[in-house]
């Protein structure tokens, strides 16, 4: 059996591919970022520091829980599009069409999926667990 050093070499050369991605995205997610309070009408709790890296990874949120772009009513946002801000979409003060105010888009999905988890790690019933005191 006769063995092809050009196939060996494109299976290596696949594989090293494959793992270079998968560490240049995993690169990409930040560690953390802090959710705050700017330009909201009223501001009754204090910033968010979210885990993004852990929540990404260790509790397999997919990115298209939080990040999104709706066309026809469907998700099309894919993880090598570009992350927008989220009060580019969302107003912090009031609602727009049918676009969540700011503290409400984050508010009912960070909730929302923390009460799905009832039971588990998320807390969703005393606010400070996530939310830090006011200053």
């Amino acid at each position: 059996m006769k063995k092809n050093p050009f196939a060996l070499f494109t299976l290596i050369f696949c594989g090293l591919v494959f793992l270079m991605v998968g560490v240049l995205i995993a690169a990409s997610i930040p560690e953390s970022i802090v959710i705050s309070n700017k330009g909201y009408d009223q501001d009754r709790r204090g910033p968010v520091n979210f885990t993004h890296r852990k929540h990404s990874e260790e509790y397999k949120v997919a990115c298209t829980e939080c990040h999104h772009e709706y066309q026809e009513d469907k998700n099309v946002w894919k993880d090598t599009d570009p992350v927008r801000k989220c009060v580019e979409c969302h107003d912090p003060v009031g609602k727009k069409g049918n676009v969540d105010r700011l503290q409400n888009a984050f508010h009912n999905n960070c909730h929302g999926c923390h009460k799905e988890m009832k039971g588990k790690e998320a807390p969703y019933r005393k606010c400070t667990d996530c939310h830090e005191k006011k200053s």
